[in-house]
Parts: C-alpha cells; sequence; structure tokens
C-alpha cells in the first residue's frame, strides 16, 4: 500500500496540513505525593509569640509505703513536684510563586489561569516542606535579624522512650526540650522486639500510643512481623493479604501508618493527641499577592508555626534502622 499521488496529508509541514490544530489534552497528570498524615493528624493549638509556650507535669511515684497510723497528728506534708515549663519557637516557611504578565495572558491546557495554578502547586509543595520540618531532627533555634528562627522537630523531642542502636554514637537528646538533637548510629534491621519494647516503655510511662508511622522500606518489613510472616490468599476474592495495616499489642490497638517525608531510619510510635501544631493568628497557610515588580505578578504563600509536644513521654520511637 502507498499514500495515493496528490492526496493531502498530515506528514509534512511544508506539503501538509500546516493548518491542523494541536491535539493537547486539557488534563494535566502529575503523581507526586502530598499525604501529610502527620501534619494532618495532629491537634491545632493557637500560637501568640515566636516562643510558644506550655507545661508538663508529673506525679509522684507509686509507693508501697503509704500508710498512716490511725488519728495521727504528727502528718508531713507532700512533696509538691512543680510543672515543667517547655516552648519550641515559630518558623517561617513559604513559597513565592512568579508569572509574567505574557504567560497570564496566552491561552494555556488543563488551567485557566496560571498563576492560580502555580499558588496551588506551591501551596501543595509548602505542605511537604511542613511535615517534613515537623517530623525531622533538628533542634530550635531563637534565631537573630541574620538567622531565621527554627522550630524543634519530632526527634528532638523523643527521649524518654526509645530503642535506638548501640554502635556509631547512638545516642537520644540529651534534654526533652527541643534544644538538642538525635545522635544517628550504626544503622540495624528492624525488629519486632524492638518495637514491643518502645511499647513497653511508653505504657509504663503512662502514654497511650495509637500510631506506628515509618518510612516505605520499614513499612514493608512491617508487615512481616509475627502473624504476617507469610501472606494469605483468598480464593474466594482472588486476593492475596501480605501488609498488615494494624498492630494489637499488649498495650493497645496501633494504626501502622507508611510516610514519605519523616527520616525513613526512624519509626515513631505516637499518642497522635499529645502532639500538635501551633501556628500565629493570621499566617497559617495563608496567600497574598506582593508588590508587583515589571511586567511580573507575584504572591506569597506563608506559614509560621511550631510544634507541640505536649508531653514526649507519652510517645516513643525505634531509630537507626536500615532502609534498603
Amino acid at each position: 500500500m502507498a499514500l495515493a499521488t496528490s492526496a493531502f496529508h498530515t506528514y509534512s509541514a511544508t506539503s501538509g496540513a500546516v493548518g491542523n490544530r494541536e491535539d493537547l489534552a486539557d488534563i494535566i497528570y502529575r503523581i507526586d505525593p502530598t499525604d501529610t498524615p502527620f501534619y494532618s493528624g495532629i491537634d491545632r493549638e493557637g500560637a501568640t509569640a515566636t516562643n510558644h509556650e506550655w507545661q508538663t507535669q508529673a506525679l509522684a511515684a507509686a509507693s508501697t509505703s503509704n500508710a498512716q497510723l490511725e488519728g495521727d497528728d504528727n502528718v508531713t506534708a507532700t512533696a509538691t513536684i512543680p510543672s515543667v515549663r517547655l516552648g519550641n519557637n515559630t518558623q517561617i516557611q513559604i513559597k513565592i510563586p512568579r508569572v509574567t504578565g505574557t504567560q497570564r495572558a496566552v491561552i494555556h491546557a488543563g488551567r485557566a489561569d496560571e498563576m492560580d495554578y502555580q499558588v496551588m502547586l506551591n501551596g501543595l509543595a509548602l505542605k511537604r516542606d511542613v511535615e517534613s520540618s515537623l517530623l525531622n531532627n533538628q533542634a530550635k533555634v531563637a534565631g537573630n535579624e541574620t538567622t531565621a528562627r527554627q522550630l524543634a522537630g519530632i526527634d528532638a523531642w523523643i527521649t524518654t522512650n526509645t530503642d535506638k542502636g548501640t554502635a556509631g554514637g547512638a545516642a537520644d537528646p540529651t534534654s526533652a526540650n527541643g534544644t538538642s538533637t538525635r545522635t544517628d548510629g550504626t544503622q540495624r534491621g528492624y525488629t519486632e522486639s524492638s518495637l514491643k519494647n518502645v511499647l513497653q516503655k511508653i505504657w509504663t510511662s503512662g502514654g497511650k500510643p495509637d500510631v506506628i508511622m515509618m518510612g516505605a522500606f520499614n513499612k514493608q518489613v512491617f508487615s512481616t512481623f509475627t502473624g504476617r510472616g507469610t501472606p494469605i490468599e483468598n480464593q474466594e476474592t482472588m486476593t492475596i493479604t501480605a501488609a498488615a495495616d494494624t498492630y494489637k499489642s499488649d498495650f493497645g490497638v496501633l494504626r501502622a501508618i507508611p510516610n514519605r517525608f519523616q527520616r525513613p531510619r526512624d519509626v515513631l510510635v505516637l499518642q497522635m493527641d499529645m502532639w500538635a501544631d501551633s501556628p500565629l493568628p493570621g499566617r497559617n497557610m495563608v496567600s497574598f499577592p506582593l508588590a508587583k515588580t515589571g511586567d511580573t505578578d507575584r504572591r506569597q504563600l506563608l506559614i509560621e508555626h511550631t510544634l507541640v509536644a505536649r508531653n514526649e513521654k507519652s510517645s516513643g520511637g525505634v531509630f537507626d534502622l536500615t532502609t534498603s
């Protein structure tokens, strides 16, 4: 078969149909992940200063010798245990999309206005930045005229209920106040015994964790723990179950959640209502135009917030884990 002589065709820009319109779908496909399970799952509480503070309270240790004589009038007052005052600095995080006047004027595929589209994309990216900062191993920084303030991430708070490596200098933060970071040690495999160790410590401290959060590799390791070592095939539904999303422990039932934006070497065991994100008023994921300079438009997307560790003893973590 051959192209008919003198047939008008689409193959050549010089001899073909140069007036044919392009075929560009009016949909833009995006697969970059935007789910932020920690930031989306914790509480919100308002901050009113760049150093947001709160208090924690401990009870006296339980006593087996608390026995009193009948009618005894020679009593001693119980020692007072003061509350502990903690704080975290707010951190400003921004994205600034900028679009020329020409780009806003031309006809687009997949979006009506280029600036609106870029604001949407940058908003999603900013949310990912927030998740990463909250789950990072960074200490708080007060900041000054030349240094930006930084919030202390979750790894700087969890010090009590941990299971860490024994080599390579592995160490918990020196204080449970966000001023120091975790010292990473030599990585080792994630085991169920390490998870059970943390769960026992949290329960002894009084915590009631409800979430196990981990990266992709260790989520797959988790799915091989006791009872899930062998995939189960349901012949009726033709489904192979090789994952575990719930862990029923001696101390309660926990949801297992993968998180793309936490450190993959950490497995966090969290009582979610004991963590909160605290934004300053009017600075919680806001968008506003910046002064126009030349033939471009700019918008600033901004959040100023901090992480609140209401009581780090409610949670814990398995640290120094392999990631591949």
